[in-house]
């Protein structure tokens, strides 16, 4: 066997719960397909440890966007991210797999651990902020309205709220004061209230989008994004952070792979 045939599977306790049949299928291919470590954390601390112990194998991860974006920060903190080729068996509640969908892991869990073991990597970009923290997918500033992955499905009551609320049409928009710089460049200032900022890297680059209120929104490309202004919170992937007053996003070309199936 080579390294690249020697796999560390780490096996979210969340997806084990959800759907141990899924896991159970997934771990048998891999397993067939390759010499195969399981590993079954039960606390961040374990989840640690199996990634510093990992020696050269691959790690995989049994598990939804969460766990894809909790091992790419272990790994980018610790640097090791760069020679550190993930894959992921896509495992979790409805909504919570947007993201890897998106990067192109296959819907099946099956056919992604098959993509495991035949498939090629991808070099990725990733968007990384002043405080060491990442962006796989989307970032929104401030955090988009809606539930994170995980979250509980609305209620019959929520139901019943929403037939009295008023239409979308007869509410205010909301709007934040940021000051919004790409590459040094000033695009919006705090005396130009917006409704939000979107980013997603393409190539190597940041696609931004500042909504104005009642105004087409302003698009550019940068490499570095800072955002500042009174207390505001962002999504990065599933994941809320904040308050702060500033932050700044690079982006970082190729930074990471992904195993994904060959085209």
């Amino acid at each position: 066997m080579s390294a690249h045939d020697q796999l560390l599977v780490v096996i979210d306790p969340v997806a084990r719960r959800s759907d141990g049949e899924s896991v159970r299928i997934a771990k048998d291919v891999l397993c067939a397909g390759a010499e195969t470590k399981i590993c079954l954390p039960d606390s961040p601390e374990e989840f640690f440890r199996a990634l510093a112990r990992r020696g050269s194998r691959r790690p995989v991860v049994v598990g939804d966007d969460r766990m894809l974006l909790r091992t790419v920060t272990v790994l980018h903190r610790e640097r090791e991210l760069a020679d550190a080729a993930l894959a992921l068996v896509p495992i979790g509640a409805p909504g919570s797999l947007e993201v890897a969908y998106a990067l192109g892991v296959p819907q099946s869990a099956v056919t992604a651990a098959r993509a495991v073991l035949d498939g090629a990597v991808r070099r990725l970009d990733l968007l990384v902020d002043d405080s060491d923290g990442v962006v796989l997918g989307d970032l929104s500033i401030p955090a988009t309205a809606g539930r994170a992955a995980g979250d509980a499905a609305p209620s019959v009551w929520d139901a019943c709220r929403s037939l009295v609320r008023p239409a979308p049409s007869q509410l205010a928009v909301r709007t934040h004061r940021l000051r919004v710089e790409a590459d040094g460049v000033l695009l919006s200032d705090v005396n130009a209230p917006v409704e939000g900022v979107s980013v997603h890297s393409v190539a190597g680059v940041a696609d931004i989008t500042i909504q104005p209120p009642s105004a087409p929104p302003i698009h550019t490309g940068a490499r570095t994004l800072t955002v500042s202004g009174p207390d505001f919170r962002y999504r990065a992937d599933t994941v809320v952070s904040g308050p702060v007053r500033r932050r700044t996003w690079t982006v970082r070309e190729g930074a990471w792979g992904l195993t994904l199936p060959k085209t």
